[in-house]
């Protein structure tokens, strides 16, 4: 008797005990939506950080694009510039870049808060957010600096690289940053650049005209009657990978842009950035080879990245099929535009970068105003019944970044020449930069001939 209430009693105390546990860890309401904004905070993070390495590895693609497109002499050079300009950028963006970009707002023109990551506790909260935030940031502009060093290749001065890569990440590219993307005053008007057509890649390109203008061509690429003479690059496979890794890690780019993974546009996104980057390496291919008789593997190679720097703009407000038709014209664009600066402008790009970035930018960036569909996200552009205002948005975008960078950058170029040089001597450029400027080959023990 007395061992059945004992059991019982026991009993009874380990069900309340239970219950009361129970009761105690019953989910509220409260304590659910603290749960939720947590996960939606750690996967947009994760998301954020994981496409700022995929933008990372294309410092990598433009590395081998540049050094395949040009003379194995230079390669060791244009491995250091694209290493440098990295590096030194990543430290201007961080003291002063990433504060002119998106701190708080002086008449929409630049920010002025936010110097050396001062963005509140980095520990915890929406500091530690800011953290991520500015490291997805900082590979973009990288991005844009890096973009300049194709144009000047072979014949730039490797202090005078050092001095402009600091001066377009603390300045140039931030301040139309804070234009687009920090609340300025495009931002205002309702500019559409989702991942940087303009902010990045226009920046980019229209630096390096007034690189390639300041700097002039390389010896013996224009002879005294006028004529073009043709510099190939010395390893086309080198630049092919270098293309496939830029494809690859453009969806970081665009899709990351979004800085949210709870965002399931990144899977339109990411459809268009694809099928874009196909339609203008088709197009290319096809009008190089109306052209001159035969599907140059250069220029084809180049019409992916038109592509995909046409599409970075409307990638987020435009349909697939749009997006097709986007790239397809801009690989057409960079062809004509490559023979244009070269030939009429008589600008030496050795890699295209002014037609790529630049004029594809220019394009990719006006096509917002002509194919965006508000069902996407945004506004109904021209050709969807939204009229001529988001064309005329975007219009005044190209115009005032064009003409901002590329004066600042032609002074910019003009100074640095003029003080601490920015060209090489004659018999440098062709020893090569590798030997003059480095102190070293970049394929030791090859024989390489050269006539140039």
């Amino acid at each position: 008797m007395y061992r059945k209430l004992f059991t019982l009693s026991i009993t009874a105390v380990l069900l309340l005990i239970f219950c009361g546990a129970a009761l105690a860890d019953e989910p509220t309401v409260a304590g659910n939506a603290e749960g939720i904004a947590a996960s939606h905070t750690a996967i947009d993070t994760m998301w954020m950080l994981l496409c700022a390495f995929l933008v990372f590895f294309m410092q990598a693609g433009f590395a081998m694009v540049e050094a395949g497109f040009t003379r194995a002499k230079n390669a060791a050079n244009i491995m250091m510039k694209n290493l440098m300009d990295f590096s030194i950028g990543s430290l201007g963006y961080w003291a002063i870049g990433f504060g002119i970009m998106f701190g708080a707002s002086k008449a929409g023109l630049f920010g002025t808060s936010g110097f050396f990551l001062s963005t509140g506790d980095p520990t915890m909260g929406d500091g530690l957010w800011q953290i991520g935030f500015w490291m997805f940031q900082a590979v973009f502009a990288a991005t844009a600096a890096t973009i300049v060093s194709g144009a000047m290749a072979e014949r730039t001065r490797f202090s005078g690289y050092l001095a402009y890569s600091i001066f377009v990440t603390i300045l140039i590219y931030p301040v139309v940053g804070h234009w687009i993307w920090g609340g300025g005053w495009l931002a205002g008007k309702g500019m559409i650049d989702f991942a940087g057509s303009t902010v990045v890649h226009s920046v980019g390109g229209w630096c390096a005209l007034a690189g390639a203008i300041i700097l002039g061509p390389r010896i013996g690429k224009y002879g005294p009657n006028g004529d073009i003479n043709a510099i190939p690059g010395h390893n086309i496979p080198l630049a092919s990978l270098g293309v496939f890794i830029l494809w690859f890690g453009w969806f970081g780019f665009n899709p990351g842009s979004t800085t949210s993974g709870m965002n399931l546009s990144i899977a339109t996104i990411a459809v268009t950035t694809n099928l874009a980057a196909a339609a203008g390496a088709v197009a290319a291919m096809i009008t190089v080879w109306i052209k001159h008789g035969k599907p140059d593997t250069s220029m084809s190679l180049n019409g992916a990245l038109a592509g995909l720097v046409a599409i970075t703009a409307p990638c987020a407000n435009v349909s697939p099929g749009s997006a097709i038709i986007i790239g397809l014209l801009a690989g057409v664009l960079v062809v004509l535009s490559v023979e244009f600066i070269d030939r009429v402008l008589k600008v030496d790009d050795p890699v295209g970068a002014i037609s790529v970035h630049g004029v594809c930018g220019a394009w990719g960036t006006l096509s917002a105003g002509l194919f965006a569909q508000a069902k996407y996200g945004g506004v109904d552009g021209l050709f969807f019944g939204g009229g001529f205002s988001q064309l005329g948005v975007q219009a005044l975008g190209v115009l005032s970044v064009f003409g901002w960078t590329f004066l600042l950058g032609l002074g910019l170029f003009f100074i640095i020449s003029r003080t601490i040089g920015l060209r090489v001597s004659r018999d440098e450029e062709l020893r090569g930069l590798d030997i003059e400027e480095h102190g070293m080959e970049s394929y030791s023990g090859f024989q390489i001939f050269t006539t140039q």
